[in-house]
């Protein structure tokens, strides 16, 4: 049984909640607040396994409330409620840095639409129960995968593009924290929020990054020492000079933007030169995008089990044989904070930065 406390001052959001939650029998919801001084004091004696925390409550709201959520127990799942406002978006982002797992956008919320509030809410708080972690970081990578990538063999990538989910928030800022400055490619990151959010994801990760960090623009050039975020709503594709493509089609894709797409079209674009990143998630997005960059002659990485907060789009990596690394989140952002231009240099068959910023 998976046991849920609701926190929201919504009477509408909690009863919208329960009713969903009461039918599915893994779930069982152990407790409600209307306050975040409210949930400090019932939460531990409910002793959930995910909490559902409104982002903005009067008095103490959600962003003061998980720091001693997250103190009282590490392992909790957190996920945000956050109102599609610019402050709502924000504050949402300043979580998910904090420690949510995720966020959904409750002005979507129908409670007479309870297959939707099915695929929103319950899906997710599935894919978020607790598993056997200790497990899981004892288990070895896949079967027949090596170590790691070295550093000759990243020096040929002159592109590096990550996808991310559920969970990615936390992990891209991870990864992107430990870049140096002089980090030699450019990176794209499909982060799969929904419209709004994705500009504030790329101005928080500018202000802790020593890589420059913006949301991409249609027709900005891709080059070394910047990170991009694909903007919601819109997918990246890369074209062969690196620059940024936006475009909504295609339309009926599940994920706007989608990581198969960006990842794709990069490895299109430059054959052999692409390191591809797929980190936590659920679902498959980025999977094929994965085989793509690996049969083209790239590098690709999938964040292990032992780091996800869900391994679901990188099983479905290793599965399908695209992933040729298996490494924990660390182990990422400790291989990519070594690279450096000097790294670039020292492989013949890399491309240096000034022939990149040429084309």
């Amino acid at each position: 049984m998976i046991r849920v406390f609701l926190v929201d001052d919504s009477a509408f959001v909690r009863r919208a909640l329960t009713r969903v939650l009461a039918l599915e029998p893994e779930f069982q919801v152990v407790g409600e607040a209307v306050s975040g001084t409210e949930a400090l004091a019932r939460i531990p004696a409910a002793d959930p396994d995910l909490v559902t925390l409104d982002v903005a409550m009067p008095g103490m709201d959600g962003l003061q409330t998980l720091p001693a959520l997250l103190r009282w127990k590490p392992s909790l799942k957190v996920l945000m409620l956050s109102a599609h406002t610019r402050e709502g978006a924000e504050a949402t982002v300043a979580a998910l840095a904090a420690g949510a797992v995720d966020f959904i956008d409750k002005t979507t919320f129908n409670v007479m639409d309870l297959e939707y509030l099915r695929r929103e809410v319950v899906d997710r708080l599935k894919a978020l129960a607790p598993a056997n972690r200790a497990d899981a970081a004892r288990a070895p990578v896949a079967a027949g995968l090596p170590a790691r990538p070295t550093e000759l063999e990243l020096g040929r990538c002159d592109l590096c593009v990550i996808g991310a989910s559920t969970g990615g928030p936390a992990a891209v800022q991870r990864i992107l924290q430990a870049l140096p400055a002089s980090f030699p490619m450019p990176v794209v990151i499909v982060q799969h929020m929904p419209i709004g959010f994705t500009r504030p994801f790329a101005q928080r990760l500018a202000s802790l990054s020593r890589v420059r960090v913006a949301e991409a623009e249609d027709g900005m050039r891709l080059v070394p020492g910047m990170a991009l975020i694909a903007p919601a709503g819109q997918h990246l594709r890369v074209s062969p000079n690196l620059a940024v493509v936006l475009t909504p089609e295609p339309s009926d894709a599940k994920h706007i933007p989608s990581v198969d797409v960006t990842m794709r079209t990069a490895a299109r674009s430059r054959p052999g030169q692409v390191l591809g990143i797929l980190l936590t998630g659920m679902g498959e997005d980025g999977a094929e995008g994965m085989v793509t960059i690996r049969a083209a002659g790239g590098v690709t990485i999938a964040e292990s089990e032992s780091s996800c907060v869900v391994y679901g789009m990188p099983r479905a990596s290793v599965q399908r044989g695209g992933a040729e690394w298996v490494l924990a989140l660390s182990e990422i952002a400790e291989l990519l904070g070594r690279a450096s231009k000097q790294d670039r240099a020292q492989d013949p068959r890399s491309r240096t930065e000034a022939s990149i910023q040429r084309r």
